[in-house]
């Protein structure tokens, strides 16, 4: 199982991801340690705005590509 999620940051940014583990990833970007996005540790992730779940790592990577060619307004 794979997740595709989309956070949003203290500054109002939106930072969108791929995790086998969810939970696990969230606490990384929580806590900003080295294994969280480079991303996410200069913006201080404030709150989960969307969460799918995939089967395939595959799908779950095309996902996120199609909401990264998103616009803010879209996602």
């Amino acid at each position: 199982m794979y997740y595709v999620y989309i956070v949003r940051c203290e500054d109002g940014t939106l930072y969108t991801g791929i995790a086998a583990d969810i939970v696990r990833r969230l606490r990384t970007h929580l806590r900003r340690t080295a294994a969280c996005a480079r991303y996410t540790r200069a913006h201080r992730v404030v709150s989960l705005e969307a969460l799918w779940e995939t089967e395939e790592k595959g799908s779950a990577l095309r996902l996120e590509s199609r909401i990264k060619q998103l616009t803010r307004a879209q996602k």
